[in-house]
């Protein structure tokens, strides 16, 4: 014959004894979390390291000899007290062998160093604001690509991999019209009915060194990979065959063929 059992429940002022200990342990916590601490009481963080920000923005900016940096001050706001996000900031200048280009950078950003070392750091005026940090190595990177495009220059090289894949420039479109004088046209035979036809932007230089490379040069990064994104677009790497448009060093990985 079974016996039953008999639960009883803690009285009220046994409980008020285990949260008063739990509370004189745990003092600086919410009087709604020392329950539930007092069930799991080896409860430890996630993480004990600090976090960890990014050191792009503080990077110094190297130049080299043949390229100049200048700096235009926007003209003083009529408001007195804090910098407004919306005020203009200052246009730095970066002119070079390749050409010359330019970036506005927000207010509340300086650029420091002298003309003797070559040598210009980016700061910012609050560390803590969480706006001026992502925004300190986004125009840092801005400035270093852009050193770098008029000095060197930026180039992408895409590889047609497929069969009868083909690429050619050429100075007239049948499907296009030109949008500026002496503009060339990208023609690709990538397996479609008719070959695609691409204007090349102002201030790229395209050339087919081989019938399935094409090599894209300019001096501002952000067109030059632009357009080879455009490009890719027409054919994007497929896995089973591993056909289509390669950017750079730019890789797929090959699947299984399906078995029916």
């Amino acid at each position: 014959m079974a016996t039953a059992r008999c639960c009883r429940r803690p009285s009220s002022s046994a409980l008020q004894s285990v949260f008063a200990t739990t509370s004189a342990q745990h003092a600086t916590l919410p009087s709604f979390l020392v329950p539930a601490l007092a069930s799991h009481p080896q409860t430890s963080a996630f993480s004990t390291t600090s976090q960890c920000r990014s050191k792009i923005g503080r990077a110094p900016l190297s130049l080299p000899p043949e390229v100049k940096f200048t700096i235009t001050q926007s003209a003083a706001s009529g408001r007195s007290g804090g910098i407004s996000r919306t005020q203009p900031g200052s246009v730095v200048n970066i002119e070079g062998p390749k050409g010359t280009l330019s970036v506005a950078i927000p207010p509340y950003m300086s650029v420091l160093g002298d003309d003797a070392t070559g040598i210009r750091t980016l700061s910012i005026l609050d560390a803590e604001d969480r706006k001026q940090r992502e925004m300190w190595g986004t125009v840092r990177a801005y400035l270093q690509n852009h050193i770098l495009g008029v000095s060197e220059g930026h180039t992408a090289i895409l590889r047609l991999v497929g069969v009868g894949y083909r690429a050619t420039i050429e100075s007239t479109a049948v499907t296009k019209q030109p949008e500026y004088p002496g503009q060339k046209f990208v023609s690709l035979k990538v397996g479609y009915s008719h070959p695609i036809e691409l204007g090349v932007p102002k201030g790229i230089t395209a050339s087919t060194p081989q019938p399935t490379r094409i090599l894209l040069e300019g001096i501002e990064k952000q067109v030059v990979k632009q357009f080879a994104a455009e490009i890719r677009e027409w054919r994007k790497p497929e896995p089973y065959k591993g056909k289509g448009i390669f950017v750079n060093d730019e890789t797929i990985r090959l699947k299984a063929k399906k078995i029916k």
